[in-house]
């Protein structure tokens, strides 16, 4: 079995793993990363979506292997200290209602925000083409990334100097 580096969420891990393993499967069954979901095995719905070297990936049409020396961001890592404007928003913008392609539609959102991070609505509604969402209308989803670009673009707020 070809054994595997990855770093996923800033850990690095070493595994032997089976050469067709999915990185959807590795990631949820070896590394318990479960908030990275399995949506269609197809890569239609794009709920598990990752980030593999910052880019938006399909993590059930990738290959274990394939991540073998690169960086993986799961929904979980983004989070880790404590939510993200993409997470925040899609709270507070009602982007969720059921939130099984949520995960999916945040990390697909930052890789859109990492190239454009003033998007249209069009260009929302492009760039998360190939996620879907079966419950919202995706109204509140583009309501959602709108919000989190322009709070990701607003400069954080100095301390106040104690007097």
């Amino acid at each position: 079995m070809p054994r595997i580096r990855v770093e996923v969420d800033g850990a690095t891990y070493e595994d032997d793993v089976e050469p067709r393993l999915l990185l959807v499967h590795y990631l949820r069954e070896r590394l318990g990363k479960v908030g990275t979901p399995v949506g269609c095995d197809t890569t239609n719905c794009g709920a598990c979506t990752v980030l593999m070297d910052g880019l938006s990936v399909k993590s059930c049409s990738v290959l274990a292997v394939q991540a073998d020396g690169r960086d993986v961001t799961t929904i979980e890592g983004l989070g880790a200290g404590g939510p993200h404007p993409l997470q925040r928003a899609f709270h507070e913008e009602h982007g969720l209602q059921c939130g099984y392609c949520t995960p999916g539609m945040i990390m697909a959102a930052l890789d859109l925000l990492r190239e454009n991070p003033d998007p249209s609505d069009d260009e929302i509604r492009e760039g998360l083409e190939g996620n879907l969402c079966r419950c919202t209308g995706y109204q509140n989803i583009v309501r959602s990334v709108r919000r989190a670009a322009a709070d990701m673009r607003r400069p954080a707020r100095e301390p106040e100097a104690a007097s």
